[in-house]
């Protein structure tokens, strides 16, 4: 039966009950019952008022979809009772006319995915227990208005009848009664807006709005396991990598009821401020509302705080002072969370009546610069210790910290101001729709996505944007909270925006933006800002630096760079990399001072020529490597020698090929043969590396002697002996690296004659090719280190190129194929495999051989987590993410530790 249980009773445990001061679950059991739903009964052990309910586990969500949809036996029989025992609690009956008990049925998941599944609330609701509902509560509009609210919320999320269809008869009902607000609506209105809205069901679906309180159960429960591979969650999952495997728990809750009047309130809270990480209480509440209210954007909402409230310039009453008894019993429920879990609280709360109620508590998430405030000051207030510091931090959360932001002495043309909801700033095209956010990033563009609210269906348009704009909503809205999650800036609440979607623009105060003007958002004031501002680099905190300090203590590997110009080396250097891991010398050749020399040796048909360009080169490289020694002061260089086919170099347009022909003397015609006679069908895999170097051995000996000459030139002006390391890429057999090896052999040979100064370098090969990592136990007799070259390696291995991947590679994702781009995070089991082999055949043949990995691998945590367990000496990644591979290394090295 598709969306149902089946009747007969099972031994296994699908569903398990919790409140009242009781629970079957712990929070531990987030794995099988969902953060939510493990969280739920965790604050009920705890004595926290919690309204009573059930949790129906993952495990049923996995049976959902193996079974087509059908639910496993056993589960229903497990779910009449939990519901019977709700009702027992509270005194109500599901389904009783005239004491009817009303549920929320909503998503859990095992880790948080804010606003991406689907919720019904107010569900038990029909055309007679509306009426007990008016009765019991003894406000007959309080009953319409959760009615109402609940055939639009079913009918949008369970029956396919989408929300625009009920706000345009909202929207057409106010007007019509010269309405402004939903609170100017009575009991009588709402009736009325209640009786249109079913009609318009009956009339999208040809049937009349469900009256069976069970079918409306059933059909809601299916409707969130469904929404576990809706888009937008399956977009999500893909950018925060949780497996679809994992799947959602459903939870179903007696509900309780924030929109009862002035003494009624719902609200969202953070234990500490998730933007800043200061130790204040920080959110938001609505009186006489539902949740759904604050979350959505659908009014913005009040300040928590007093302090807060005056801060944001407001005159509606604070939380702290319209409701001071319920305000000081959340205070101390926060500090009991807080102290419980140990780490900052996210929170739903709702107030009926004068009473607070408990709806979730889940580990809040907080933008990098809160994350690292909150970890150091926790560690000082003993509450965890440093190690415990560093493993709770998300390492690729730090590239939020990394980046430039405004310079606050350009001149700005502020035109609106909003709320700060995720610090940082950006410049970019104005957009309306997530599509265009999307289509536009793919081309290359910068956008700023500017919506009255974003949804969840806008996920895919916020990660592409550089950042968000909405007109309404607050702080901890949807567009707050995924921002903020993504290190995107954000500003929302932008009241004084008006948005025009159909003619693709928004005015305010008298200006007006159109799609593709460009705007600047400032996320940590919340300006909106005509034009593009100017940035400058970002001032690291003394928290950042305390981190980092523990994590370079804990760590095992050095962490160096992938750099190659004396501004990115420089860089490097102030975020602590120890060295380069990789510098590309082809990047150099590409200057425009030397391009004509080097297509000069390119095209030169004899040694003489080439070797008299090469000549022009060589000073060149000599000074581009003082540079690099000059910075590094001492720190080891590793050096890649000209690895790219040489036809890149070449002249293609009739211009540069006459620029060319006028400097070498060459005909046009004879340089258009030549550039013929290079070009290869496949040249990844063609005439580069090491086998330029065997057949062109001229080019590796200028470089190498650029390179000797350039470490004792510096050692002589700074007194501090550079360390280069030369690499010979592409080698496969150990033939290419014994014969390049003595050539550069011979050359400090040669220098070291010629100045009567000792050089100390060493030489190596990258491992790139599978056959070298099969066979490095031949190769290390030649090689004093190894570097994974883990982009060619990827390449090779898999036999797909990295350039034309993006083609297929999310179908791959998608049909399960890959976890992940194997670009992106390395391929342990494959990949990883021959790293492995290499470097355990490699040090069985010189047990000091030092080893590390150079590849874009070098700054993903997850490959890190792999190259430490491999053990290797070092990683190299680019110079914004030698911070977040420090802190990667330290959490492999304790994890690893805790084993």
């Amino acid at each position: 039966m598709s969306g149902q249980a089946a009747e007969r009773q099972d031994p296994v445990h699908w569903v398990y009950s919790f409140g009242a001061g009781a629970a079957e679950g712990r929070a531990d059991m987030r794995n099988l019952l969902g953060g939510k739903g493990a969280n739920l009964a965790e604050m009920s052990l705890l004595g926290l008022p919690v309204p009573p309910g059930f949790t129906i586990t993952t495990q049923v969500c996995a049976a959902f979809y193996e079974n087509d949809r059908q639910y496993p036996d056993g589960l229903k029989a497990q779910a009449d009772k939990a519901l019977a025992d709700i009702g027992t609690q509270v005194g109500k009956g599901f389904g009783d006319p005239k004491n009817p008990l009303l549920v929320s049925v909503r998503s859990g998941g095992r880790t948080s995915m804010p606003g991406m599944m689907d919720t019904v609330l107010n569900l038990g609701l029909n055309e007679e227990t509306v009426q007990g509902l008016a009765e019991l509560s003894g406000d007959e509009r309080f009953a319409w208005d959760s009615y109402r609210r609940f055939i639009q919320m079913y009918s949008d999320v369970v029956l396919g009848v989408d929300h625009s269809h009920f706000e345009e008869i909202l929207d057409e009902y106010k007007d019509s009664q010269e309405y402004f607000r939903d609170t100017d609506l009575n009991a009588e209105d709402w009736k009325a807006v209640a009786a249109s809205y079913a009609a318009r069901v009956e009339s999208e679906r040809g049937k009349p709005f469900p009256q069976d309180v069970h079918e409306q159960l059933w059909g809601a429960i299916s409707a969130v396991f469904g929404s576990w591979r809706n888009a937008r969650a399956e977009t999500y999952r893909r950018l925060h990598n949780i497996p679809e495997s994992w799947g959602t728990a459903v939870n179903i809750q007696a509900m309780v009821f924030g929109n009862m009047g002035e003494d009624s309130a719902t609200g969202v809270a953070f234990t500490r401020n998730p933007s800043t990480g200061e130790n204040k209480v920080y959110g938001e509440y609505l009186i006489n509302a539902q949740g759904e209210d604050v979350v959505a954007g659908i009014r913005t909402p009040q300040a928590l705080t007093r302090e807060a409230r005056e801060e944001a310039g407001s005159t509606k009453p604070s939380m702290e002072e319209a409701l001071p008894q319920v305000f000081t019993q959340l205070c101390q429920i926060f500090k009991k969370l807080e102290a419980h879990y140990r780490d900052v609280q996210d929170i739903e709360f709702t107030v009926e009546r004068g009473k607070l109620w408990m709806l979730q508590t889940r580990t809040g998430k907080r933008t990098a610069k809160a994350a690292l405030k909150i970890a150091v000051d926790m560690v000082d207030e003993g509450l965890i210790t440093q190690d415990e510091a560093l493993l709770r931090l998300d390492p690729a959360a730090l590239d939020q910290l990394l980046h430039p932001t405004l310079d606050p002495q350009a001149s700005r043309d502020v035109i609106a101001k909003g709320l700060p909801a995720s610090p940082g700033a950006a410049s970019g095209e104005v957009v309306f729709s997530a599509d265009d956010a999307e289509d536009l990033k793919a081309k290359g563009h910068n956008v700023i996505l500017v919506r009255i609210e974003t949804s969840p269906e806008d996920i895919h348009g916020m990660h592409a944007a550089a950042a968000i704009l909405t007109a309404r909503g607050g702080m901890t809205s949807h567009a707050a909270v995924v921002a903020r999650g993504m290190g995107r800036p954000c500003v929302s609440g932008a009241g004084a925006l008006r948005i025009d979607y159909a003619r693709e623009m928004f005015s305010v105060a008298g200006v007006e933006i159109g799609r593709g003007d460009i705007i600047t958002v400032d996320g940590t004031t919340g300006e909106i800002i005509s034009g593009e501002v100017a940035t400058i680099k970002p001032e690291l905190s003394n928290d950042f630096a305390r981190i980092m300090e523990w994590a370079d203590a804990a760590r095992l590997m050095q962490v160096r760079t992938n750099a190659e110009t004396p501004g990115d080396v420089q860089v490097a250097r102030e975020f602590g990399a120890e060295g380069i891991g990789l510098c590309r010398t082809e990047h150099m050749f590409f200057d425009a001072d030397r391009i004509i020399a080097v297509r000069e040796m390119i095209l030169a048909e004899d040694r003489t020529a080439r070797v008299a360009a090469l000549d022009k080169i060589l000073p060149m490289q000599r000074g581009d490597f003082a540079e690099i020694f000059k910075v590094m002061a001492g720190l080891p260089v590793t050096i890649r020698l000209l690895d790219p086919p040489l036809h890149e170099f070449l002249p293609n347009t009739p211009d540069d090929i006459a620029e060319v022909a006028n400097a070498s003397g060459m005909d046009d015609e004879k340089i258009r043969r030549r550039t013929a006679q290079l070009h290869e069908t496949n040249p990844m895999l063609g005439h580069r590396g090491c086998r330029l170097g065997i057949s062109y051995p001229e080019i590796y000996e200028m470089q190498a002697r650029a390179i000797f000459e350039a470490a004792l030139q510096v050692k002589k002006e700074t007194g501090a002996a550079a360390q280069p390391e030369i690499m010979i890429p592409l080698v496969a057999m150990k033939e290419e690296l014994q014969i390049l090896k003595q050539k550069i052999i011979a050359i400090a040979a040669q220098v070291e004659q010629e100045t009567g100064e000792k050089l100390d370098y060493l030489i190596g090969t990258m491992i790139e090719l599978p056959r070298a990592a099969l066979k490095a136990g031949d190769i290390a007799i030649h090689a004093e280190f190894f570097s994974f070259g883990t982009n060619d390696l990827t390449q090779t291995t898999f036999g797909i190129s990295r350039d034309d991947s993006a083609l297929f590679m999310n179908d791959y994702i998608r049909a399960g194929i890959f976890e992940q781009d194997p670009f992106i995070t390395l391929d342990q089991t494959g990949v990883g495999e021959l790293v492995k082999i290499a470097a355990t055949r490699g040090r069985a043949a010189r047990a000091d051989l030092k080893l590390g990995i150079c590849g874009e691998h070098g700054g993903d945590p997850a490959s890190i987590a792999f190259c430490h367990e491999v053990g290797l000496d070092y990683v190299s990644c680019s110079p914004y993410r030698v911070p977040i591979a420090r802190l990667a290394a330290a959490q492999a090295a304790l994890t690893s530790k805790k084993r």
